[in-house]
């Protein structure tokens, strides 16, 4: 059976596709630029404390294993994926709108869990219908994500400069915006061709789970990423104590994702096999964290970030790569599903400890996240001899 990448495809309705998705990337990570390092100084600034903040910042990773799935399920089923993006980021925009208006905390909880449910899926679907357009026109899929990795950057450095200009009650209002954007750019996506009408399913909703090999992927990802937990949450209001300016922080976080976007726009040309750029994924990780626990002075920090292009970039390639490999076409909102749950059981589980750690002993967290990091890399360095065959193929109907 000739695989997807073969089927012949005019150019400009490939170049269409990457254009739009590119766009769509770069601005659904144009939220996640200015929510991730920014959400929890707006909680902050809002008379919110630690313990609450720790809280509402799990309740993503809490989705992630409730609802997301089912939610990736049901798209994929209807082949409704491209649809299912576009409601996500809609619904995103009009609850963080919602969560803007509130102050009390346990409102504020229910309502930003309610924008979650819709908001955590479009990642994964974004995804999933990435990877099939890698295996339907024979794109890279690092050159596709690292537009929104770029856009993550931008954004990120904008609001931190806004961070020092407007007061810190109103950041909420830059994430509703780019939220709006991502609304906008979600109409110019392309449609695809059904993949799953085009081959003989012969697998049930739970065969990816009875793959053990999956199963090494999916926990050796979510300890990896996991381990970025502490900086995601905690390190904009940890380097302001340590009196970093709100622009220095969003520098900071920019010059990680430069690395992540060098090492994406280099992964066409790397040669290692993707368990292994896992695996040094992981190991990068568990330095960067040692180091980053020790406090160390700017211009080492700097240097550090920029280890994000192997702990996070890294590792994200290694991980969508082995997902092409082993997951069939037809299945990879399903099996983008399944990691995000794995990933989000981990991530609500230490976002949660870790607001209660980090009260208590600090930086000291960060060696906890090393440990992590150095139990994800131990993981799928053992189980590396699974991924030498590819038990799903398109010509085997997945």
């Amino acid at each position: 059976m000739q695989s997807e990448s073969q089927i012949p495809t005019p150019a400009a309705v490939k170049r269409r596709f990457a254009v739009s998705l590119a766009l769509f990337y770069s601005a659904l990570f144009a939220v996640a630029g200015t929510q991730l390092p920014f959400f929890p100084v707006w909680l902050k600034a809002i008379g919110i404390d630690a313990a609450w903040i720790g809280l509402i910042n799990a309740l993503p990773a809490i989705t992630r294993f409730t609802t997301l799935p089912q939610i990736t399920a049901f798209a994929e089923k209807r082949h409704a994926i491209r649809a299912g993006m576009m409601l996500s980021v809609l619904a995103t925009a009009i609850g963080f709108a919602a969560v803007g208006l509130q102050q009390q905390p346990l409102a504020l909880f229910l309502i930003y869990a309610l924008t979650c449910m819709m908001w955590t899926p479009s990642t994964p679907l974004t995804d999933a219908y990435a990877l099939r357009g890698v295996a339907r026109y024979g794109l890279d899929y690092g050159p596709l994500r690292l537009w929104g990795s770029a856009a993550f950057a931008a954004s990120s450095l904008a609001c931190g400069y806004l961070v020092d200009v407007i007061a810190g009650r109103d950041l909420i209002w830059v994430i509703v915006a780019w939220a709006v954007v991502a609304v906008l750019a979600g109409l110019l996506l392309q449609p695809l061709d059904d993949i799953r009408r085009k081959t003989t399913e012969r697998h049930t909703d739970t065969a990816l789970l009875r793959d053990a090999g999956f199963w090494a992927l999916i926990v050796s990802a979510a300890l990896i990423q996991g381990s970025h937990v502490a900086y995601y949450t905690f390190s904009a209001i940890n380097w302001q104590l340590h009196g970093i300016n709100g622009l220095t922080i969003a520098g900071l976080w920019t010059l990680g994702v430069i690395a992540e976007i060098v090492v994406f726009a280099l992964s066409p040309r790397f040669s290692l096999h993707p368990s292994t750029m896992m695996a040094i994924g992981g190991l990068s990780a568990v330095a960067r964290w040692i180091v980053t626990a020790s406090e160390p002075p700017l211009a080492l920090l700097a240097i550090v970030q920029l280890g994000h292009g192997l702990t996070f970039g890294m590792t994200i390639v290694g991980t969508m790569s082995l997902l092409v490999q082993r997951v069939p076409t037809h299945q990879l909102a399903r099996g983008q599903g399944y990691y995000a749950a794995c990933s989000g059981l981990l991530g609500a589980t230490t976002s949660i400890a870790s607001g209660a750690i980090y009260a208590r002993i600090g930086d000291g967290l960060y060696y906890v996240m090393a440990a992590m990091a150095a139990a994800g890399a131990l993981v799928i360095w053992s189980a590396r001899h699974r991924f030498t065959t590819q038990p799903h193929s398109e010509g085997s109907g997945g």
